[in-house]
C-alpha cells in the first residue's frame, strides 16, 4: 500500500514537501515515481528514483523538484520549490520492478493521490 500525503493549497514561488509512505512492500527494491494529472489532461510524469537512487525528471520540474527517499522509513518524497499555478495537480506516488521510469505503465502499484493546487 503506498499512502500520500503533504498536498494542500499554496501560493506561487511556495514549496511543499510530499511523502509517500509504503507498507507490505520495500521501496529499495522498486523504481519509485511521482506522477501527476491535472483536470482535463493526462497523467503526467513527473520524477523518478531508481534502485540505485539514480533520480530522473521531466523537463518542467526539472532544478525546481527533488525526489529522494527514506529506505529506513520505508518513504518516498518529493519536495517541491518555486511551485507555480501550472503545477496545480493530483500527485500520486507508484512503484514498478522494473520498466521504462517515465512511463506510467511500468508501475503496478499505486497511492491514491494528494492534491496539489497553486494560486497566483
Amino acid at each position: 500500500q503506498l499512502v500520500e500525503s503533504g498536498g494542500g493549497l499554496v501560493q506561487a514561488g511556495d514549496s511543499l514537501r510530499l511523502s509517500c509512505a509504503a507498507s507490505g512492500r520495500t521501496i529499495s527494491n522498486y523504481i519509485m515515481a511521482w506522477f501527476r494529472q491535472a483536470p482535463g489532461k493526462e497523467r503526467e510524469f513527473v520524477a523518478a528514483i531508481g534502485w540505485g537512487g539514480s533520480t530522473y525528471y521531466a523537463d518542467s520540474v526539472k532544478g525546481r523538484f527533488a525526489i529522494s527517499r527514506d529506505n529506513a522509513k520505508n518513504t518516498l518524497y518529493l519536495q517541491m520549490n518555486s511551485l507555480k499555478p501550472e503545477d496545480t495537480a493530483v500527485y500520486s506516488c507508484a512503484a514498478a520492478v522494473s520498466g521504462s521510469y517515465s512511463s506510467y505503465r511500468s508501475y503496478g502499484f499505486w497511492g491514491q493521490g494528494t492534491q496539489v493546487t497553486v494560486s497566483l
